[in-house]
């Protein structure tokens, strides 16, 4: 079973209900642990539940990260 944790988060809100989260995750399991980014788009319900639909996982690598971080600006 693997379990996860939420290191550091931040968000943006969007339109009427929707936001954008970037956070820094640790998996958890009896093999050992990975860390990771995780930028998931979600939308706050009317009784103000969190729901998640899309998510991407990002390896922790700096080359990665900055490759990312570069093409946004660009495109």
């Amino acid at each position: 079973m693997v379990e996860f944790e939420t290191l550091k988060s931040e968000e943006i809100k969007f339109g009427n209900s929707n936001f954008l989260e970037i956070a820094r995750k640790k998996a958890v399991s009896e093999t050992g642990e990975n860390t990771f980014i995780a930028i998931s788009r979600g939308f706050v319900t009317q009784t103000g539940e969190r729901r998640y639909k899309k998510s991407i996982a990002i390896p922790v690598d700096e080359n990665i990260i900055n490759f990312i971080a570069e093409k946004l600006k660009e495109v």
